[in-house]
Parts: structure tokens; sequence; C-alpha cells
């Protein structure tokens, strides 16, 4: 007599209510890493919304709409890329485009005086560190 083996359905990631959640977590830990050594090895990072730079032309700006199956971008000002080359190149001068007016900061919080800033980010305000550097008087 053969063994019978129960079938377990395949799991439908795609139609679970948690892989929307799930899906979030995992950029979110991208994003935590890609910070995390950015800090470690002096990079500045910049978090960009991913919204329509493979769609966006990176010369024009106009928008060429395509199918996920598309790989080449095609624009009619003529720039012929590859899909992900076009989404890199928007990506970064949307990120270029941010620095200096969203919450951007220095790795190296030192300031003229060669101390640490009073003011670093996620500290409450009220328990800064005032310099009680001065100036010399002989200047």
């Amino acid at each position: 007599m053969r063994p019978t083996y129960r079938r377990f359905p395949k799991p439908c990631y795609h139609k679970c209510v948690f892989s929307i959640t799930t899906n979030d977590a995992a950029w979110y830990q991208f994003r935590e890493w890609i910070e995390y050594f950015g800090v470690k090895f002096g990079k500045i990072t910049i978090a960009v919304a991913p919204n329509y730079t493979s769609q966006n032309c990176s010369s024009c700006g106009e928008v060429v709409k395509k199918s996920l199956s598309t790989r080449t971008h095609q624009c009619k000002c003529g720039c012929v890329l590859d899909r992900d080359e076009n989404a890199a190149i928007n990506i970064l001068k949307k990120g270029l485009s941010t620095v200096g007016h969203t919450g951007t900061f220095g790795l190296d919080p030192i300031n003229a005086w060669g101390e640490n800033t009073s003011t670093f980010s996620e500290v409450i305000l009220s328990k800064q560190v005032i310099s009680v550097n001065q100036e010399s008087p002989r200047l």
C-alpha cells in the first residue's frame, strides 16, 4: 500500500494581507543598512521617493509610459538608456536637488573650534551643551 501524502497549498504571498507589510519592512531594513554603512564609510545618504523614476526621461523630464517588460527607455528627445540606468540618473537628480533643503546633515559634526556641535540629530534641545571657548583677546 502506498503512503498518502497530504498536499498543503503553496503560500500565496501575493494575495496575503501581510505581503505589503512584509515588503515595506524589507525596504525599511534595506534603508537602515544603507544609512548605517553610509555613516560608517563617511558617505551622506538621502532617502528619495522612487515614484516615476523609471518613467520620467532623465534628459528632458517627459513622462514615457512603459510596461514592466520593457527594459529600454526610449524618449522622443532621442535619449536611449537601459530602464534601470535611467531610473538611477533620476534618483541621483532627486537626491542632489534636496541637499540643503531637507534634514540632511554633515557626517562630521564639528564646528569651527574643532569641538563637537552642541546639537546632534535626535537630541533633546533643552539638553544642549554650550561651548565655553572664546576668541583670544589678543586678536
